[in-house]
C-alpha cells in the first residue's frame, strides 16, 4: 500500500509517500517534499500542487493520513481531499483517533496533533522511554514518552528560526543572516554572532532540557532514546551530545502508524 502522508504545520507542510517496512514495524518513506503553508492557497490550490509534486504517483495512492496544527488550512485539506480524493480511505488526526498512545496531560485535547504522531512513533520505533525534539522554524518542541509507552508532557520553546527573525525585526543594529554554524562559539564578526547565539545557544538549550526531563522521570540518562526530527535538526545535531538518533521522517512514519491502526 502506498500512503500519502501530510504533516501541516504553522511555518511549511511536510508530504511524504510511504509504504509498509518488511519485516519491521513502520513505513519507508518513498519521496518527501517541504512546502510553505500558505493559509490563503484553497482547496483547488492544493490539489493542484499535489499533482504537480505527485505526478504520475497520483494514482497509486491508496490511503491518506494528515495532522495539522493550523486550523484554517486543515479545513481547506478536507474540501481538497472530498473534491479530488474522494475515494481513497483516509485519516485526519484529531481528537478521537485511535492512535494507542494514552496522553497524560490536564487538557489532551490542546496537545498539538504532530506532537501526538511522534509520540506514537517514537514509542513503536525506537527503545524505552523517549525524548522527541522536534526542530520546527515556529517552535522546538519536546516530547515525552514513558517506558509504558504514554505521552507524559513536554516543553515548547521558540524555534530557530522564528528567533533570529525577531532579532532582526527588533535589534536596530542586527540583521537577517544565514542559519549556519559559525566557526566559533566566541564570535569575531555581528554575522556569526547571530549564528553562534543561534546554534550554540539551542543546542545549549537542548542539553540543558533533555537533563532535566530526564531527572524529572527517575531513570538513567543511558535508558533514555533522545530523537531528534524536523527540518532544522541537522543544524545543531552535531553540537549537541545527548542525541542517540536522528529520524527526519518520524511525524511522517507516525502518521503512517496512525493510518494502520484506523484502517
Amino acid at each position: 500500500m502506498v500512503l500519502l502522508a501530510a504533516d501541516i504545520g504553522n511555518a511549511h507542510t511536510v508530504l511524504g509517500l510511504l509504504e509498509p517496512s518488511e519485516g519491521a514495524p513502520g513505513h519507508e518513506v518513498l519521496a518527501h517534499w517541504r512546502v510553505g503553508t500558505d493559509e490563503r492557497r484553497t482547496a483547488d490550490e492544493w490539489a493542484v500542487l499535489l499533482r504537480g509534486l505527485l505526478g504520475r504517483q497520483t494514482s497509486e495512492i491508496e490511503g491518506i493520513a494528515v495532522c495539522s496544527t493550523v486550523p484554517s488550512v486543515l479545513h481547506e485539506w478536507r474540501d481538497m481531499l472530498a473534491s479530488h480524493l474522494g475515494d481513497v480511505p483516509r485519516v485526519v488526526v484529531e481528537p478521537g483517533v485511535r492512535t494507542g498512545v494514552p496522553v497524560l496531560m490536564d487538557n489532551p485535547r490542546e496537545v498539538g496533533s504532530d506532537r501526538i504522531i511522534n509520540a506514537v512513533a517514537a514509542a513503536t520505533l525506537h527503545p524505552g522511554p523517549a525524548i522527541v525534539v522536534d526542530f520546527g522554524g515556529t517552535a522546538t518542541t519536546f516530547d515525552v514518552v514513558s517506558a509504558r509507552g504514554q505521552y507524559v508532557g513536554g516543553a515548547i520553546a521558540p524555534g530557530i528560526e522564528i528567533s533570529l527573525e525577531a532579532l532582526g525585526r527588533r535589534g536596530a543594529q542586527l540583521r537577517q543572516v544565514e542559519l549556519a554554524r559559525p566557526r566559533t562559539v566566541i564570535a569575531k564578526n555581528t554575522v556569526e554572532a547571530l549564528q553562534s547565539g543561534m546554534v550554540f545557544g539551542a543546542a545549549a538549550q537542548v542539553e540543558g532540557l533533555v537533563h532535566r526531563m530526564v531527572g524529572e522521570l527517575g531513570v538513567a540518562v543511558s535508558d533514555v532514546s533522545v530523537i531528534a526530527t524536523g527540518y532544522l535538526a541537522p543544524l545543531v545535531l552535531e553540537e549537541c551530545s545527548v542525541f542517540t538518533a536522528h529520524d527526519p521522517w518520524l511525524t511522517l512514519r507516525g502518521l503512517g502508524l496512525v493510518f494502520d491502526r484506523n484502517r
